[in-house]
């Protein structure tokens, strides 16, 4: 913004021996100065001034002494003064006053209500005062700075000037820390730049260098008065040359004497910044701490870069000393924290060693030596742990029922505990008494029995849960849940990506930018010793490489025997996490390195089956999405059956993420409708209801279709089970055998895997060589398969298909096709065969009994083994369902077809024997 320069200015005095130069900044206190304020409520009163128009201008005070060799005869005039004591600028008449000084405006404010910080403009020459009070005016004449002559001289002299700054500020930036208050307190940065500024000047800003070299340069008060007098630019560059010469040589003098010198101390260099914070203060400056810059200097154009303030290094360091005093460090920790802040104490504050021992001490005073979260146990904790959790997750019953085990034993092991300080209590108050009534030998008793109760407290070893499932099935939330119960602080920390054996260890002290590992770092960060930490997606973290092991590093941060000693590269000191609840989780095992693995509590989260998705979606998910998305409770109404809908058909996922998104967009479909019919007044045309019938239109068309129980049956057909290996669902599959004239080939289509393969060949060997007992053949010699081949398929051919389980599937349509007798459609099976015909056990057995259910099947085949797995069916399951357990494929067939009769099956049903 450009300034107007009045002809008639209102004039502030400055302190003894302070002097503003256009281009600088300065201080000034208006304590005890009515005639600031008087000059500023002259401002305000003025009715339509303009912000450009509050200027003023700054007149230093006449120097005591004389001085020669000035510009002009006015200006040798004005050197010519009378020695006087020191004068009160707010007190000053005309004869005090500086015929020159400097326009100026107000730049900022320095503290509340202590001073004002101005900014020069320009240099004028007082001409006649005016007005004495309230405060001065008068008028003056401004400098009209032009271009300077391009001449010999004052190439010469500009050159001469560049080369004297630039030796001056070497000499400052490479020796910051001289025992003399003739160097400025800045920093080598902040010098290394003015260096540069200083190099790209040229002849045309010789007259705004010389300013701002003055204004940098120690000097006498009265020699730099003649700079701001010298209107000459080339008398003003020789003033300035003469500045920083006579400031170079002290530093100069100074370096010759350094080297026999003992190297300053900390304490030194306290005093220097004491001394040279009281020149400034002399000279209306102030300097924030070690290596900044007086804040009111404003710096030409194209260059920036001051040091920042900070507080007193001697406040720090005692700050930091009471923050490891109040650490509850432990014993070794205190040693090696002691040693490093007597190392720091000795430190010059400009190394590069003060700031990374300085980080390592405030590193160990954050990390929660004895900080411990008391655990909210109590009768009731059980109790509330349950709920809690039931509250929050639906099913995971094994995950609970080892969360609940481990409060159950906290709490024990707390109470046992609680007991023993009762009675070391007792026995110190028994042992005081004796010793008051002065008995004999009453203190050795008393400390051996303390000390053995002591030994029988139990110590907690938090264990370490490993969660195994596929995603969004709860892992993290249940980690979350439990730190909630426990009350205890909780931290995830992601292990996914983690490359690096420093990530976990932490790098030594050693390295440049050396940090402790994310173990620490989340202990900082929890703030205790005993938190809740989540290891997600452990399963990803990476392998040996040229970075080290991260896995192997896992292993002593994972291992109950080691962790009470946990060393940290960059701390160095052992670390205690056996407080630490550590709870892992991870998608697979295949990836964990088997000694890590063996380290941790493996709780399986197999994914949640239809029935309990129902119930997640009703209890969680719908009052979740509604509230998301803006609506109330009473405005959108999900039916069991649209729920079911959305699960079976768009969504097929262990977890309930995708359901959540399809629930969610299915709310903002309804807050849509529920919009347009508020804002067109017609609210009773909105029905809050979801039908069937919506869901394609919100959803789309559906991406997953379920099999459905046949009405009729004919033979060659059977309905099998099948548990998807994602979605935790399961279904219902049929599967078809055809014949016709052939060879004995068997054709298999459906994308069936090897294993299913197998299973229809192991039947197809059973069939044929007990074909004369099930009558398909009148000669035991004849081969069944002589003069016919058969098409064995799986419908959803898109699908992939694999396992054992369809072998019994596989038995009864092959018996069925050639016995030419159908298959109650209303019955499905599952099962592995063996060459003797024994049915063998499966899984996915939850998957299958509700698919099956869902589906309208009636009855059920299963393998005897497997009754252990439907004792955790849910109820409605079991009674929907007749569950059918069977052990060998004769016992199939009486219960697929009741009245059927076979020639060779009187001989061939006996029990074999389990050796």
């Amino acid at each position: 913004m450009m300034h107007s320069k009045p002809k008639t200015l209102p004039l502030i005095p400055l302190e003894k021996n302070a002097l503003l130069l256009p281009g600088a900044s300065l201080r000034i206190p208006f304590a005890l100065r009515p005639d600031i304020a008087a000059i500023f409520s002259h401002f305000s009163s003025r009715a339509g001034a303009a912000q450009h128009e509050t200027v003023f201008g700054c007149l230093p005070l006449k120097p005591p002494g004389g001085a020669s060799d000035t510009t002009s005869q006015r200006a040798g005039d004005a050197f010519n003064v009378r020695e006087r004591i020191e004068i009160d600028p707010a007190r000053a008449d005309r004869e005090d006053l500086f015929e020159y000084g400097t326009l100026a405006k107000v730049s900022g404010f320095s503290g509340p209500g202590t001073g004002i910080i101005v900014e020069g403009i320009a240099r004028f020459r007082v001409d006649r005062i005016t007005k004495d009070r309230p405060f001065f005016e008068a008028n003056v004449t401004y400098l009209n700075e032009k271009a300077i002559p391009i001449t010999p001289t004052a190439r010469k002299l500009f050159a001469h000037l560049k080369q004297v700054s630039l030796e001056l500020l070497s000499l400052l930036r490479l020796s910051p820390a001289l025992p003399t208050a003739s160097v400025p307190s800045m920093t080598p940065l902040f010098l290394r730049r003015l260096e540069i500024y200083v190099t790209k000047r040229d002849i045309n800003d010789a007259g705004v260098l010389a300013d701002l070299m003055c204004n940098f340069a120690e000097g006498p008060p009265e020699a730099k008065i003649q700079v701001l007098a010298s209107w000459d630019i080339n008398t003003r560059v020789q003033k300035t040359i003469e500045l920083l010469e006579g400031q170079a040589n002290i530093i100069k003098g100074n370096v010759q004497i350094a080297p026999i010198a003992e190297a300053p101390t900390f304490s030194d260099l306290m005093q220097i910044i004491k001394k040279h914070r009281e020149s400034l203060s002399r000279r209306g400056l102030s300097i924030q701490g070690i290596g900044s810059f007086p804040p009111g200097l404003s710096l030409p154009p194209g260059f920036s870069g001051a040091g920042d303030g900070g507080n007193d290094e001697g406040d720090e360091i005692e700050d930091l000393k009471k923050k490891l005093d109040e650490a509850n460090l432990t014993p070794e920790a205190q040693l090696v924290a002691q040693k490093e802040l007597k190392r720091l104490k000795k430190m010059n504050p400009i190394q590069a060693e003060y700031q990374v021992c300085r980080n390592y001490l405030e590193n160990i005073a954050e990390i929660p030596w004895g900080n411990t979260s008391e655990d909210l146990l109590g009768p009731d904790t059980l109790a509330r742990a349950r709920n809690q959790l039931d509250d929050d997750h639906y099913g995971l019953d094994k995950i609970k029922k080892r969360l609940l085990e481990y409060l159950a034993v906290l709490r024990l092991k707390q109470s046992i505990n609680a007991d023993l300080d009762v009675r070391i209590a007792k026995i110190r108050e028994l042992a005081s008494a004796a010793a008051t009534a002065n008995k004999e030998n009453s203190e050795n008793p008393p400390n051996d029995a303390i000390q053995l109760l002591q030994e029988k407290k139990l110590i907690d070893k938090s264990p370490i849960l490993l969660l195994v499932g596929p995603p969004g099935t709860g892992k993290t939330s249940l980690a979350r849940s439990v730190a909630t119960a426990l009350g205890r602080k909780f931290h995830r920390m992601s292990l996914g990506g983690v490359r690096d054996e420093s990530e976990i260890r932490g790098h030594r002290r050693t390295y440049v930018g050396a940090m402790p590992g994310i173990i620490v770092s989340g202990l900082k960060k929890a703030g205790v010793t005993n938190p809740v930490f989540l290891l997600d997606e452990i399963d990803k973290v990476g392998t040996a490489n040229f970075k080290g092991d991260p896995s192997a590093a896992m292993l002593e941060v994972l291992d109950p025997e080691q962790n009470h000693s946990f060393r940290d590269h960059y701390i160095g000191i052992p670390i205690d996490l056996s407080k630490v609840l550590f709870i892992a989780t991870a998608n697979s095992l295949e990836t964990i390195p088997p000694a890590l693995l063996d380290r941790m509590e493996t709780i399986a989260l197999s994914g949640y089956t239809t029935l309990e998705k129902r119930h997640i979606a009703s209890r969680h998910l719908i009052p979740k999405q509604i509230l998301t998305n803006g609506l109330g409770k009473r405005q959108v109404r999900f039916p069991l059956d649209v729920i079911d809908k959305i699960i079976t058909s768009y969504t097929r996922e262990a977890g309930v993420r995708n359901l959540e998104r399809e629930i969610g967009s299915v709310c903002r479909s309804k807050a849509v409708k529920y919009a347009e019919a508020k804002d067109s007044s017609s609210p009773e045309s909105y029905s809050p209801e979801v039908s069937l019938a919506d869901l394609e239109s919100i959803l789309g068309i559906e991406r997953f279709e379920d099999e459905l129980a046949e009405k009729s049956s004919r033979p060659g057909v059977v309905t099998g089970l099948v548990a998807y290996s994602v979605g935790g669902n399961g279904s219902i599959l049929f599967i078809e055998i055809s014949e016709f004239p052939g060879s004995g080939a068997v054709q298999l289509t459906g994308k069936l895997g090897d294993v299913l393969k197998e299973s229809v060949e192991v039947a197809l060997t059973w069939v044929k060589a007990h074909a004369y007992e099930l009558g398909l053949t009148d000669d035991p010699t004849v081969d069944l398969m002589k003069s016919r081949s058969i098409h064995v398929h799986c419908p959803a051919g898109a699908v992939p298909k694999d396992g054992p389980s369809a072998g019994l599937a596989h038995t009864i349509a092959l018996i069925s096709l050639f016995a030419g007798k159908a298959v109650p459609p209303h019955v499905a099976m599952t099962g592995e065969i063996s060459l003797r015909g024994r049915v063998l056990p499966v899984g996915g057995i939850n998957e299958k009994l509700i698919g099956a259910l869902r589906a309208g099947v009636k009855t059920v085949l299963l393998p005897l083994r497997n009754q252990k797995d439907v004792i955790d069916l849910p109820d409605e399951v079991k009674d929907g369902l007749e569950i059918v357990h069977v052990r060998h494929i004769w016992e199939a067939m009486r219960y697929v077809w009741p009245e059927a009769h076979w020639p060779g099956e009187a001989h061939l049903t006996e029990v074999e024997s389990r050796l």
